[in-house]
This record gives structure tokens, sequence and C-alpha cells, in this order.
């Protein structure tokens, strides 16, 4: 995926289609078994697995702010960075520091509203499309964070202690997420305000599908092998975002392709 130019020479941020919410879906689903798999089956605790992504996730970022446009593979590398850092950060903040999961979720949510505020004051606008200055840009990742990982304790709040079980959970964001989608088609609603709602709403919904098929069938789950989970979707993911690149790539990159 990086043998082509970049889409755009100035933007380093995506097009906001269909395929990039089916592929932020699928990044935030192997965030959850990732995690889990070096937190929990590799047993390497929940700090030590912030420390192992949130390290991936600085040098990624470092990477796509030297970059000079938008690249496929080193944007989407970057996102499930960061989702696997948020879901290692969500379960140490609400698990091993005991603030529990309405607490983390409180935390977080003011954190992502504060940065889009601070965006904003320096910035003079928030965009969820166009990202081309350098504090745009590190504003940009400091909001993904900050949302991956509240969504991470919101999945959790929402089946544990809300008792609605991981399917349960993702039936309820997935809704969320139609409404958010409703909102968008048939109002004027600020249309970022939109993204970032759908952009947080993703994540509990890519947590709860993740925790849903690797969690023990005593505890609701499939009980599916975490690291192959993450394998499987790995590749599903690397095809999504080949296709979508795929498609937006000029004719001179598809025949240098």
């Amino acid at each position: 995926m990086n043998g082509a130019r970049p889409a755009t020479e100035l933007n380093k941020v995506p097009a906001v289609t269909l395929g990039f919410w089916i592929a932020k879906i699928l990044a935030t689903t192997l965030g959850e078994t990732a995690g889990d798999t070096v937190s929990m089956t590799w047993n390497l605790g929940y700090l030590v697995g912030t420390a192992i992504f949130g390290t991936a996730l600085v040098v990624l970022v470092a990477l796509q702010a030297r970059a000079k446009g938008y690249w496929p593979s080193l944007y989407w590398a970057t996102i499930v960075a960061s989702t696997t850092a948020g879901t290692t950060l969500a379960d140490f903040a609400d698990r091993s520091l005991g603030i529990g999961y309405a607490g983390g979720s409180l935390l977080l949510l003011a954190l992502v509203l504060g940065s889009i505020a601070t965006w904003k004051l320096v910035e003079g606008k928030v965009s969820s499309t166009q990202v081309t200055s350098g504090r745009a840009e590190l504003f940009y990742w400091i909001t993904i964070t900050f949302s991956q990982t509240l969504g991470t304790a919101l999945g959790d709040w929402a089946a544990d202690n809300g008792g609605l079980g991981y399917l349960g959970a993702a039936m309820l964001f997935g809704a969320a997420i139609a409404v958010v989608a409703g909102l968008y088609f048939f109002t004027r609603l600020n249309r970022t305000a939109l993204f970032w709602a759908a952009f947080i709403l993703t994540r509990p919904l890519g947590a709860t599908v993740g925790d849903f098929l690797d969690k023990p069938i005593a505890k609701g789950g499939l009980n599916f092998s975490r690291p192959l989970a993450s394998a499987f979707l790995v590749v599903v993911l690397v095809i999504v975002v080949a296709i979508g690149a795929r498609r937006t790539a000029s004719p001179d990159d598809r025949k240098a392709a």
C-alpha cells in the first residue's frame, strides 16, 4: 500500500466514507483483542501493555507527522496503535487504579472535550477531514487517543456495570451510531461534532464485539483465541484499507501499483 504516491499532497487524513467507518470498526475490534492478548493472554499486565502500545503510538505519530501526505498503511497502523493503547490504558485506569468504569469514562470524556476545545482555541477551527498543519495533526491524534480510551471504558461500563453483556452492549452502541448517521443525513447539525460522536461510539462497539469474540463462554463470550482473532482482523483490515486506497488512487497511481 505504500507503493503509490500519497493520495493527497497536503491533507494527512482520509476521506470519511463508508469504507472509513468499516475500517475504523475493524481497527477498534482489533485494538481490543490485541490489547487483551498482550495484557491477559501473554500475562504482561495493563501497565506493560500500555507502555508497549504507547511507545508504538508515539513512533507512528512521529512518522505520520513527517509524511508528506496521507499514506493509508501508516494512517491505519497509527489508528490501531491508538486503539490498542486505549484498551490497555483504560483497563489500567479502571481496574488497576480502581477509579471504576464510570469514573474513567467521565475523566476521559472531559479529556476529549478539553482536547477539542483547546484545538478550537489554538487553531480557530476543528476539522475531521482537513488536517494540514503540524499543530492540527497533533491535536487530531491526541483527541483520537483520548476518544479510543474513552470508548473502551464506555464499552466495559455498558457490558459489565450496565448488565447488557457484550452482545447487548454492541447492539446498544450500534443503534447509537445509527442515530448519529440519521442526524448526519437528515439534519444540519455540525458535521465535525457528529464525526467525533461517531468516532467515539465506534470504539465501544469494537470493544464489545472484541470481548464477545474472545471472552470465556461462561462470561458471555465465544472464547475464540485472542491471537488468532487478532490475526484474522489484521487480514480483513488490510484488505479493506487496500480496497479503499485503490479506489481513491489516481489512474497513474494504479498503473504504477
